[in-house]
């Protein structure tokens, strides 16, 4: 090959595009009165992030779930989406029973705890079916409500997240209860590890590492 045809070559060589981290950490949505809905969503226990405003033509308030990765955004000037239009934001929780009892005692008119009878009923009142999954499945039960202005939000439990849901080499726990939980279960795994292995594992802080995230990840746990 002359070194026309390498430079040729190389130039018209497509590059393989890079895998770049894009954390959704934002969400938009549409109000018709920001201080109704910073009351309201304050009043959940939602953490205020800020409030900025210039002039009385631009105003952007803030608010962020507890241990929520994702925070949501309302004011003045920034969408042009009708107030209630959102719909289907999703807050995912471990306890269904549990969240919808906070927000009950919260003041918010939440719906009953209830399942899909029909594929996408989770969107609509029909189909949906009273009471958390038969087999109370992750991702399987749910509750509703809506803030002041009819956006909607769709509370659902996930106990356990589907492989490839989260990082394989990282984890999170909602709180130190989930946390003992996790490690009494990665205990009790390792020392039937031990047995098969015949003898005490000095490793043992990396095997309860390894356990726990890919419980965690859905992966297939180490014996």
């Amino acid at each position: 090959m002359s070194s026309t045809d390498v430079s040729s070559a190389t130039s018209t060589a497509v590059p393989v595009p890079g895998v770049v981290d894009m954390g959704l950490e934002v969400v938009v949505i549409p109000v018709s009165d920001v201080e109704r809905a910073k009351e309201f969503y304050g009043s959940l226990g939602w953490r205020l992030d800020a409030d900025v405003a210039a002039g009385d033509d631009f105003r952007l308030v803030q608010l962020t779930p507890p241990r929520s990765a994702c925070s949501v955004q309302f004011g003045v000037e920034l969408t042009s989406a009708a107030p209630g239009s959102a719909q289907g934001l999703y807050l995912i929780v471990s306890d269904i029973e549990a969240a919808r009892s906070a927000l009950l005692a919260r003041g918010v008119s939440v719906s009953e705890v209830f399942h899909e009878g029909t594929r996408g009923a989770r969107f609509h009142q029909d189909g949906r079916v009273a009471g958390p999954s038969p087999d109370r499945s992750s991702y399987g039960s749910f509750a509703s409500f809506s803030d002041p202005d009819g956006n909607g939000w769709l509370v659902q439990e996930v106990t356990t997240r589907l492989p490839g849901r989260i990082d394989p080499t990282s984890t999170s726990f909602e709180t130190t209860g989930d946390l003992a939980d996790a490690l009494r279960r990665a205990s009790a795994a390792h020392a039937a590890h031990e047995k098969l292995i015949g003898q005490a594992d000095p490793n043992w802080p990396d095997w309860y590492a390894d356990y726990m995230v890919r419980e965690q990840a859905g992966e297939e746990l180490p014996t």
